[in-house]
């Protein structure tokens, strides 16, 4: 990576913006702000380069779509990621393209050059508010020692490490000591219950779990020990478990982490296994709304390709800066925030609510840990708003230069609330991707104007566009957001899915050749984007994407719910209503005990936060004359549809229910 520039020659260049927009914009980039970004020293870098001098934002992003192999390449060498083997793109198609043959590299390597002695690599914030920082010299000692102790256990490349932990150094040490050896990742919240964690992990049959004894939230510990044993004992492929003590327990039959982890006066050398480009790295879930969830596979060069464009071009971050995004190892989030490694920054971890032991707790670690990138959710936003807090006069966040917003649309009210309550000029970069690339399409870029409910610009290298049903590119009005051009960080695969099956049909299915993500977007006249909501039956709560399947599967064993049905509904406030619709058992009733017992049955079986807002009693649930549930109809009936629009009545199995679904509205609103 080059050094950032402090060049004032044509810091204009990537400025977007002028006196006859529509909207007046909430921030607007200074002259300083454009000199200094980073994006700006790589427009000069690929002017250097090819000779394009792109005169804005939008040019240099068009030139990314429209030249793939020239713009990945460039990145690549901006980033001194080392030799290239021979081409970057041999095969363009999607689905199958294929980045970089020949060209090997690990992404611990990236991680590892940027070793440092002036700052800590991570700042570990608990509830309670005690800050344990740890050094980069320790971070890839303990790697290393993990990684000896894996091989020790027979763990070679290509087989699969699984993580059931919160948000602790030691999943970062642990993710590193994996992907070292060529070893696969994959790692769950411990807020999911048994079952949850063994829907997904379970699939890719690991031979060592690495856990925690429990973890603590909202003001109480939280033992998993129990959770930890039935997990142990449905995956029948483990050779060992490794614990860590987070709440003084002992886990059976596991090796302590102290143990397994011990760096020593004389740690070792973190050795790094070169891997093929598109060997797997990871393996991140999706929110299972339809069966099991899927197994999304990604690998190590396209993660790392990604992930310094997303992080230190698009976030511009880089080794002065403080990285905080709240988050879960269940979402790709988490993924994203130790990406501020490859970048040189420093990332913190917490353990804890968001809200504990107040509303404003994120707000107060940022300021505590001296966060210039602080991530959050419209959700959160909301809580803030609602609870009157005013981060920027309560808490010292002279260092926040960002405020990253994902999970869900941010209406333009919470994007002004951020924007007057966070601080001085803080950027809010409003970002929008997913799971499945394990990044984002698009968001915030430091030399473009943030507006008020929009996302700033599609990212670099995405070949974004709008489309309608008969797959014919809309201009100014809503359609299905698509990728017409393959990314790196697109799936190598599903997990089991050999023949490519269900990959094929998650994206590719209504427009062949073209992906398609499933939101509901509109790009504006001045290229930003705005984000209407899901137009699948994913369930996006409080930034955190759940299966509707893991729902109804553990409410419908029940003897007393015949079917059910949730659906999540992003509102026109920014609010979020997820209620449950439960057919009952003949001559029962929804009593006050029932309701408690569905909650209950959902707390212990999934987690707290699939936790319904309502549970409705409904004559019936609507399903396809193949027997799918309504999801998605169901979903655009709450938020105003009309309904002869919705779905096909002849399509439906008993269309009279969509009547009374029509009628139904949140308790709140009476």
């Amino acid at each position: 990576m080059r050094a950032r520039s402090t060049r004032s020659g044509g810091s204009r260049a990537l400025v977007n913006c002028g006196p006859t927009e529509p909207m007046y914009p909430q921030w607007v980039p200074t002259e300083q702000d454009v000199a200094d970004a980073r994006i700006t020293d790589f427009a000069e870098f690929v002017a250097e380069r090819t000779g394009i001098r792109a005169a804005g934002y939008h040019e240099l992003w068009q030139w990314s779509v429209e030249d793939l192999a020239g713009f990945w390449h460039a990145l690549w060498d901006y980033f001194a990621l080392g030799e290239v083997a021979g081409a970057v793109l041999t095969r363009p198609e999607m689905p199958g393209a294929i980045w970089f043959p020949g060209t090997r590299i690990n992404y611990v390597d990236q991680v590892v050059r940027r070793t440092r002695t002036d700052r800590p690599a991570i700042r570990a914030v608990g509830e309670d508010g005690a800050i344990h920082d740890i050094s980069w010299t320790e971070l890839i000692g303990r790697a290393a020692a993990l990684a000896r102790t894996l091989r020790s256990l027979g763990v070679r490349c290509g087989d699969r490490v699984a993580g059931y932990l919160p948000d602790i150094p030691e999943a970062v040490v642990a993710f590193l000591a994996t992907a070292s050896i060529g070893a696969i990742w994959s790692a769950c919240g411990q807020d999911y219950s048994a079952k949850a964690a063994l829907d997904r992990l379970g699939q890719l049959e690991p031979a060592v779990l690495i856990t925690a004894d429990g973890y603590r939230f909202g003001g109480r510990a939280h033992d998993k020990r129990d959770d930890i044993a039935a997990l142990r004992a449905g995956l029948d492929s483990l050779r060992a478990t490794v614990a860590i003590a987070r709440l003084g327990l002992e886990v059976p039959d596991a090796m302590r982490w102290d143990d397994a982890a011990r760096a020593g006066a004389d740690p070792p050398v973190l050795t790094t296994e070169p891997v093929e480009f598109d060997h797997p790295l990871w393996v991140v879930f999706s929110s299972g709304s339809t069966g099991l969830p899927k197994g999304i596979v990604h690998g190590h060069g396209g993660v790392v390709l990604e992930h310094l464009k997303a992080v230190a071009l698009q976030f511009d971050i880089g080794p002065e800066d403080t990285f905080f995004w709240y988050t879960s190892p269940s979402w790709m989030m988490w993924n994203f925030k130790v990406a501020g490694l490859l970048a040189g920054a420093t990332v913190v971890t917490y353990e804890g609510s968001p809200t504990a032991p107040a509303p404003d707790a994120l707000w107060r670690i940022a300021a505590e840990v001296g966060a210039t990138v602080l991530g959050i959710s419209p959700g959160y936003v909301i809580a803030c708003a609602t609870a009157g807090c005013v981060p920027r006069a309560e808490h010292d966040l002279s260092a926040l230069r960002t405020v990253g917003v994902t999970g869900s649309a941010l209406p333009a009210a919470s994007a002004r609330w951020l924007g007057e309550h966070s601080g001085e000029h803080v950027q809010v970069c409003s970002i929008s991707g997913g799971t499945d690339v394990v990044s984002a399409f698009a968001g915030g870029v430091r030399t473009v104007p943030v507006r008020p409910g929009e996302l700033s610009a599609p990212y670099l290298g995405v070949a974004l566009d709008v489309y309608d049903a008969a797959g014919q590119p809309v201009h100014g009005g809503v359609g299905e957001l698509v990728i017409t051009a393959p990314m790196p960080s697109m799936p190598l695969r599903f997990w089991r899915d050999e023949n490519g099956k269900r990959y094929r049909e998650a994206y590719f299915d209504m427009y062949p050749g073209v992906w398609r993500h499933g939101d509901w977007i509109t790009r504006t006249d001045r290229h930003s984007v705005i984000v209407h909501g899901r137009s699948d039956s994913t369930l996006n709560r409080h930034g955190i994407r759940m299966g509707s399947a893991d729902i109804h599967q553990c409410v419908e064993q029940l003897p007393e719910i015949a079917e059910a049905l949730v659906i999540g509904v992003e509102q026109p406030d920014g609010g979020y209503w997820m209620p449950l619709f439960v057919v009952l058992a003949p001559g029962l009733e929804l009593t006050a005990e029932l309701k408690a017992l569905i909650a209950a049955t959902i707390r212990t079986e999934v987690s707290p936060r699939h936790v319904p807002d309502e549970v409705i009693p409904a004559p019936g649930i609507p399903h396809t004359r193949t027997g799918k549930k309504l999801e998605v109809p169901i979903k655009r009936l709450f938020q105003g549809a009309d309904p002869a629009q919705v779905v096909d009545r002849s399509a439906v199995d008993d269309p009279d229910l969509l009547d009374w679904y029509s009628t139904v509205r949140p308790a709140a609103n009476g």
